[in-house]
């Protein structure tokens, strides 16, 4: 069930969001859940993004395993070229 809540906004804002919501014949209560909701779905994918850079830089520290730039390019310059190839095999 949605919980309301009060949302202070500075007169800007607020008429900005309006022009908006009169635009895309919504209203200003429909505009504003949906740039949260999208907001939060953009953090959420950044922090997870985050974390998995987090964890691979912990494997690396207790690891040593890596590929090289190189050896990353040339894999990244197959796959631009539409040549779908396995990544290459990580090494100390």
């Amino acid at each position: 069930m949605p919980t309301p809540i009060a949302v202070k906004l500075d007169e800007d804002v607020h008429s900005r969001v309006k022009v908006l919501a009169e635009a895309r014949d919504r209203s200003p209560h429909w505009m504003m859940r949906e740039a949260i909701a999208q907001y939060v779905e953009r953090e959420e994918k950044r922090e997870a993004f985050r974390q998995d850079g987090i964890r691979a830089w912990n494997a690396y520290q207790e690891t040593g395993l890596h590929v090289t730039h190189a050896e990353a390019d040339a894999w990244l310059a197959q796959l631009a070229a539409g040549d779908d190839q396995e990544p290459p095999e990580c090494h100390n």
